[in-house]
């Protein structure tokens, strides 16, 4: 005998078991963000702002301008890199560089001004309306080709991993290389042969279980369908070579701004590649505008380590993020103005895509 209340039931069970998952992320979220309040709290405690001052205005303009030069040009080679993975994953579509250099730039911007990283969505959805064909079918492509740069990503943090671990001993430097070098391997590994996996998920008697792998199995697909630069040599290793780049331009930049404050920190190119990689890592989950806060804190504590004051660490972490957000906003309002958008039809656009992906 059917029960016409049967279905509410069944949407009750789904959701009491539901709680746990749900439970469960809200608990790492704290974690996470008890773990970034104690290293901002940390930062305020050995705040002096008379020595922060004092390292602001003795700072040297010169190098400061080559840290501005060098961050805009690593924006301009991630554009390339990314144009460069977009043409293999839509071989049928002219794809100028002009547009996507636009988007990036727009996206950059956006992640700089606005907490939350709305950047990604930004520039796939500013992007996506230029390419002529339905949105659609290019939405889950323009985004897959922007995971194949968070692949090429992982490999530069492991880089800069494996040069900010050069002076731990031996056998700690090889453990820990070879701990974050598995990072993008192992999530290479996953999305290439996580499909045929899932296959036994699929066939699971658990109907929860069936239904995440098919899930997972539509997010690999989609990140798949990114990678095609990765299968045609010519476009991969252009690829590949500019987001290098761009890394190796935004670690000279981050040892420009070392220099312009006279920071005494030794070897100064292996403190430059720690604080890049520690500000990175810290702004996983941002939880203000452009990481502000959580940024300084993070370059205090890595200085900290090569026997630099807090004052002048903090000054620096003020003038790198500076270096950063003017370029962001130098670069990113011509893209805006360019392409006849607003910052309202970006935000709407980004929250309809993030819904989107949410409800795919």
């Amino acid at each position: 005998m059917d029960d016409p209340e049967h279905p509410r039931a069944q949407g009750r069970s789904r959701a009491r078991r539901s709680i746990p998952s749900t439970t469960t992320g809200r608990a790492g979220l704290v974690i996470v963000v008890l773990l970034l309040a104690g290293v901002v709290v940390y930062a305020l405690s050995r705040l002096n702002l008379e020595r922060v001052g004092h390292a602001l205005i003795t700072a040297t303009p010169g190098w400061i301008v080559l840290a501005l030069a060098l961050m805009g040009f690593s924006l301009l080679m991630r554009s390339v890199s990314w144009h460069e993975a977009l043409r293999p994953a839509l071989p049928d579509t002219q794809i100028g560089w002009l547009p996507v250099a636009r988007a990036t730039m727009i996206g950059v911007m956006a992640s700089a001004v606005f907490p939350g990283r709305i950047g990604e969505p930004t520039r796939i959805v500013v992007l996506s309306r230029r390419l002529g064909g339905s949105q659609r079918r290019l939405l889950p492509i323009v985004t897959g080709t922007v995971f194949s740069q968070t692949l090429i990503n992982l490999l530069a943090l492991a880089i800069l991993a494996s040069v900010t671990f050069s002076g731990i001993p031996v056998h700690g430097r090889f453990a820990a290389i070879l701990a974050v070098a598995a990072v993008p391997l192992a999530l290479c590994v996953l999305v290439l042969l996580g499909p045929r996996l899932l296959g036994l998920g699929r066939r699971s008697r658990s109907l929860r279980v069936r239904l995440a792998a098919a899930t997972i199995a539509r997010l690999l697909g989609l990140a798949r369908q990114g990678l095609a630069v990765f299968v045609t040599p010519r476009h991969g290793i252009a690829a590949v070579a500019a987001q290098l780049l761009a890394w190796m331009l935004q670690w000279l930049a981050c040892y420009a701004a070392l220099l312009a404050l006279g920071v005494p920190a030794h070897p100064t190119l292996v403190a430059a590649a720690a604080v890049l990689l520690a500000v990175n890592v810290s702004a996983i989950l941002p939880a203000t505008p452009s990481n502000v806060g959580v940024f300084q804190a993070a370059c205090l504590v890595v200085l900290a380590a090569y026997g630099v004051g807090a004052g002048q660490a903090i000054a620096y972490g003020i003038v790198l993020q500076a270096v950063e957000v003017v370029t962001a906003l130098a670069l990113g309002i011509p893209a805006l103005l360019g392409e006849g958008l607003t910052w309202r039809d970006i935000r709407s656009a980004s929250a309809a895509t993030s819904a989107d992906h949410e409800t795919s």
